[in-house]
């Protein structure tokens, strides 16, 4: 299956938390069941065993009556609430179960954990309510299509849920999703057919009465890799994972993807290519946000390019990425039925030294909405040979705002357009770029403060460079022409400086194609 074949069918059932919520409940570990010792540091082990034999394409052979499953179908199964996991004990989580079928074909094995022993949760038709549509057949069910995890803050709604193939995703104190994280990428972005390592089992630690947190244990596994991941969830206004990495690799790997973050731009103030909407914008993320090893703030728009685009910026230990969504004025989108506004914004931050990469961004071209075309991830700069193991922590924040933010000004806008100076004629073809700067302390300068624009360009050349109060959004507002010099994409990076040659803003970088 391709990239675009998985996310689209993804992004087609993504909205988990609109779905009505009687859908999604799931089932508890089953009376008599054999349970087994369990501990994080047996699933590493018994991923470094699996990855010395070879790979097992997972069987996605299932009941007739489940295989013939369509849309209608599958959201007609109910899921019974009385038998949520940790429902009887009147604990603060609880975890319900999706059923296979539809786009999620391959069973994945699930277990509750207590007390360091690990008891399977077996399929059985008496989970659900089939009194809609569907009627349960004959035939053998091994197993479930993921999970999600809700809080006692709210039973209805879920705060986070791991569905198809390596992905999840988490909510924030907008109980709106949006955006994806996933276990690993392998080769994506590149001309080839991308990998898509699966979490073949999960193992979910029963919380106590007083947690506020929970803990989840996942096996994944693909042909070039087997992987042990432990993730400690604590939901909130900001939802924190904790997410502890061990890989085993099969085969050399060429671009390894770290921490992999998949969202979708459609269109927006600086990109309408594909605009003709009656909303101005829709998109689930507006840009990238890097923190590097050197604490140089970057904020890098992101497009709807008309082509695939990879990216690569180069770091050495980095202290943090991640896909925002900072646009949260309804009316830059008015949509009632998805608020864009509201989606969440995903944070990585390593944990511990991650050495020399890059954080790479890949562009995707997409018609609608229902496409997931951006994709950002950490590339390790040593090559990955099989027979290695690998370890890698780090910490997602899932919310609004991001709790590592900049002290300097941040990007709240960028917008393009033809160049040069309204209702004069052009004599030589540009492009004008204008960039709105707001924090940090441009608020309290003026013209007489001497704030500087500071502006490059990898080829043409930059004219007509300035910077201005902006009182409307308490900010300042640079904008500049770039006259291109041949149809290659531009490279343009900006940022304002004091008089003292300070640096009073983030870096903004923008990839600009005259064609």
């Amino acid at each position: 299956m391709t990239r675009r074949e998985l996310l689209t069918r993804l992004l087609t059932l993504a909205t988990w938390g609109a779905l009505p919520p009687a859908l999604l409940f799931a089932s508890r570990a089953q009376a008599g069941a054999k349970g087994a010792p369990f501990g994080k540091e047996w699933l590493i082990a018994e991923a470094e065993r699996i990855a010395r034999q070879p790979y097992a394409v997972p069987d996605e052979k299932l009941p007739a009556w489940i295989a013939k499953l369509d849309w209608d179908g599958y959201q007609s199964i109910r899921f019974r609430a009385d038998r949520s996991l940790w429902r009887q004990e009147k604990l603060p989580f609880q975890a319900r179960l999706f059923h296979l079928g539809l786009f999620f074909k391959r069973p994945v094995k699930m277990h509750e954990v207590v007390d360091g022993v690990a008891t399977p949760i077996a399929y059985s038709p008496d989970l659900f309510d089939f009194t809609g549509k569907v009627r349960a057949g004959s035939g053998s069910v091994d197993g479930f299509a993921g999970f999600r995890i809700h809080t006692q803050a709210d039973w209805e709604r879920d705060m986070f849920a791991f569905l198809g193939a390596s992905y999840f995703r988490a909510v924030g104190g907008s109980k709106q999703y949006g955006l994806s994280a996933r276990g690993l990428a392998i080769d994506s972005g590149m001309a080839r057919a991308e990998e898509f390592p699966d979490f073949r089992a999960f193992w979910l630690e029963r919380p106590s009465a007083a947690s506020d947190s929970v803990t989840i244990h996942a096996l994944l596994d693909s042909p070039s890799v087997a992987g042990a991941y432990t993730f400690t969830v604590k939901p909130g206004d900001t939802t924190v994972m904790d997410v502890d990495a061990h890989l085993f690799t099969r085969q050399p790997i060429e671009r390894l993807g770290i921490a992999p973050l998949t969202s979708m731009f459609q269109h927006g103030e600086n990109d309408r290519r594909m605009g003709d909407d009656f909303r101005p914008e829709i998109h689930d993320s507006d840009g990238l946000a890097l923190h590097t090893g050197t604490g140089e703030w970057i904020w890098r728009p992101v497009v709807n390019s008309s082509y695939v685009r990879v990216n690569s910026f180069l770091d050495d230990n980095p202290r943090g990425f991640g896909l925002l969504q900072r646009d949260r004025n309804f009316d830059h989108y008015q949509d009632d039925g998805t608020y864009y506004d509201k989606r969440p914004s995903l944070w990585v931050e390593p944990l511990g030294g991650w050495g020399k990469g890059s954080v790479m961004l890949v562009e995707i071209p997409t018609k609608d909405e229902t496409f997931d075309n951006l994709v950002a991830f950490w590339n390790p700069a040593d090559a990955v040979q099989a027979g290695q193991s690998l370890q890698f922590a780090y910490r997602l924040h899932w919310g609004g705002t991001p709790l590592a933010r900049p002290a300097v000004a941040e990007v709240v806008a960028t917008r393009t357009g033809v160049g040069g100076i309204p209702g004069q004629k052009q004599t030589v073809a540009s492009r004008k770029f204008v960039i709105d700067f707001k924090g940090g302390k441009l608020a309290g300068l003026d013209h007489g403060s001497k704030v500087q624009p500071v502006v490059s360009a990898s080829r043409g050349e930059i004219r007509a460079a300035a910077a201005r109060p902006f009182k409307e959004i308490d900010g300042w507002r640079c904008n500049f022409d770039l006259v291109a010099d041949g149809t290659a994409p531009v490279d343009l990076r900006c940022y304002l400086k004091d008089a003292a040659g300070d640096a009073l803003t983030e870096t903004w970088l923008y990839q600009w194609s005259p064609v």
